[in-house]
């Protein structure tokens, strides 16, 4: 019967089994071909940090710590060069200022004069101008000093100079006798001046004997003496006198005569 022949005939497999089969049978998907001109990728983030100025100035990298610390302490020693300085150039500038005060009120009040200088004689000795040997020759020196004025007396320190020149060739050096010269007086000190084994060359050598042959022989006297002026009882700071005399003898020796002179005298402050 017809029935029974379609219930033995094989019914087709599902379609659940026919995927499974088909799944397990098919192999692995392949990746496609990288491309020719592949893309680049994008860039990394950049990031800004904005630090305050006074946290740069302030701490410094640690690798640049000694750097910083040296420069401060360079600046630190400049600017107590500078403040040194400063305060130096000040304290000079008062210092000025005062003696420029002291000196007028010494001006105004007692009536200040400069004290007064010349040279009186000159006698000479050991000046051989025909002997090829050198020379040691000795000058004495008579000075006149005159304090013209009657409220200040004048200390003479030691340290003073005297010293006597031709054409710029020096022929003897000495000093000042230091001593007190009181109000209004006038003290003539005597000094020598000496040199050793002085060699003159042919044309100054010459030059003296044609001067001593007119009778007249130009030299110059130099006189720094350091002095101190006192004022009732109070002594100013030491100041310094200075003294230059152009005279002119007849001849170079002990019986020489001053023929004229022209001496110019100034106290200086410093």
């Amino acid at each position: 019967m017809v029935p029974h022949a379609a219930a033995d005939t094989p019914s087709p497999p599902s379609s659940t089994a026919t995927s499974q089969t088909d799944t397990g049978q098919n192999p692995k998907r392949q990746q496609p071909p990288p491309p020719k001109n592949p893309v680049p990728p994008p860039p990394a983030a950049t990031y800004v940090v904005r630090i305050p100025r006074e946290q740069i100035l302030r701490q410094p990298p640690p690798e640049n710590a000694k750097k910083y610390e040296e420069l401060r302490l360079r600046r630190n020693r400049r600017s107590c060069c500078c403040r040194c300085c400063c305060a130096t150039f000040c304290l000079l500038f008062l210092l000025i200022v005062a003696a420029a005060i002291a000196a007028g009120v010494m001006y105004l009040v007692f009536q200040f004069k400069s004290p007064m200088y010349t040279v009186t004689r000159i006698s000479v000795k050991g000046m051989n101008l025909t002997s090829a040997a050198p020379i040691s020759p000795r000058f004495n020196v008579s000075v006149r000093a005159e304090n013209p004025n009657g409220k200040v007396g004048i200390y003479y320190s030691k340290d003073s100079a005297v010293s006597v020149f031709y054409n710029g060739v020096s022929l003897g050096d000495g000093v000042l006798p230091d001593f007190y010269q009181p109000r209004t007086n006038v003290t003539v000190l005597r000094t020598t001046l000496t040199a050793s084994d002085v060699v003159l060359d042919g044309a100054v050598k010459t030059a003296l004997r044609g001067a001593q042959s007119k009778g007249r022989v130009p030299l110059v006297v130099n006189v720094e003496a350091p002095v101190k002026f006192k004022v009732g009882s109070v002594k100013t700071w030491e100041l310094t006198a200075k003294v230059k005399c152009d005279v002119v003898l007849d001849v170079l020796n002990e019986k020489a005569n001053i023929v004229s002179k022209d001496c110019d005298y100034s106290v200086r402050l410093w």
